[in-house]
């Protein structure tokens, strides 16, 4: 679509000083901010029917509502390579703009809308978590859950909940991480096979987080058979699984290797993983470079784990702090506690890193 930023690539959406330049043209006041992807900048017609609809919430029409989706799609792609800190404002103004029409609308567009304030609240939630403000974090899936069942969206409704069950895993509480993905599990036949493998997945998660293996490997094949068929059909998947395949999965059974202590497992899987991961998923990869640093470091291989760190040093230090911190500096803990000097070499890269 032509527009005032076609043709802007996603290596450019940020300036200078970090934050995401503007998608506007600069004589024009920004009716409702986007980023700067030429795939979702509108032509005239639209842009006229965004205007009139953020000016005025009864006005908001058909092409306005799936140019919003159209832009939460493309910003879920964008946070896995920018990271959530540079959209968090952003993101927060569009679901403000869409609950506002939310009160305007009547028939299936309120319910497409409230459908869509559901999904917007969940991927709010996740760069809350992200950037690590857990409280508002879980007030947004509180208030994802709410909009979902309104709405008639039992898949967001029991992925809400799964992300509370990674919320209290990322917590370190497995207990409540058990609890979460099993309240997700109350909806499985009326949820796709991806939905559900997301909760099988993060309840192994929670129990390999208490180092109960057997559940958690009972568990893993649930949610083995569950992606398999997920992905043999993935157009039947909510938008907001795009990421869930088989490369994705690999990685979750190396992290949860990591729990149950079965370092080299792990670290094969994380490895595999990682090679299939493509580079735009750099938030991501960067928290699994970590998990394949710990692996190595826990296996005593210090020499690889050092590559591995030196690696990814960069991008953990720009997009993923829980990297840093609950993975990286533990991997340069296990390593120090055998004597390996790559200790100190994993600890000074990420000190070279601080901005």
């Amino acid at each position: 679509m032509e527009g005032p930023t076609a043709g802007v690539s996603r290596g450019k959406l940020l300036g200078a000083d970090g934050h995401l330049v503007a998608v506007w043209d600069a004589t024009s006041r920004p009716p409702i901010p986007a980023a700067p992807l030429a795939s979702i900048a509108p032509d005239a017609d639209l842009y006229d029917r965004i205007t009139r609809a953020a000016a005025a919430a009864p006005r908001v029409d058909l092409p306005v509502v799936q140019w919003l989706e159209r832009t939460l799609d493309e910003h879920r792609r964008v946070e896995d390579s920018v990271g959530a800190r540079p959209l968090l404002g952003l993101i927060r103004s569009q679901l403000s703009t869409v609950a506002e029409f939310t009160h305007g609308a009547r028939g299936p567009l309120a319910d497409r809308l409230i459908d869509l304030a559901a999904q917007y609240a969940q991927f709010l939630a996740w760069m809350c978590i992200d950037t690590r403000d857990h409280a508002a974090g879980l007030a947004w899936y509180d208030r994802a859950h709410d909009w979902a069942q309104e709405a008639g969206n039992t898949n967001m409704a029991a992925t809400t909940l799964s992300m509370k069950a990674h919320l209290a895993w990322s917590a370190g509480d497995p207990r409540r991480c058990v609890q979460m993905a099993q309240a997700a599990r109350w909806y499985d036949q009326r949820v796709t096979p991806g939905v559900q493998g997301m909760a099988a997945q993060m309840e192994a998660r929670g129990h390999a987080l208490s180092g109960d293996a057997s559940p958690a490997r009972s568990l893993l094949g649930e949610a083995q058979a569950l992606i398999e068929r997920a992905t043999s059909t993935p157009e039947d998947e909510p938008p907001w699984m795009y990421f869930y395949d088989e490369d994705w999965f690999r990685l979750q059974r190396g992290m949860i290797g990591l729990h149950l202590r079965n370092w080299n497992a792990a670290a094969v899987m994380l490895a595999e993983g990682l090679a299939a991961l493509p580079e735009s998923y750099r938030r991501d990869r960067a928290w699994y470079g970590a998990c394949l640093t710990s692996a190595h470091a826990g296996a005593g291989d210090a020499e690889q784990a050092e590559a591995v760190a030196l690696r990814f040093a960069t991008d953990i230090a720009a997009v993923n702090s829980y990297a840093r911190g609950e993975l990286l500096l533990g991997a340069a803990g296990k390593l120090h506690r055998i004597g390996a000097p790559q200790a100190r070499t994993i600890r000074d890269a990420l000190h070279d890193q601080q901005p």
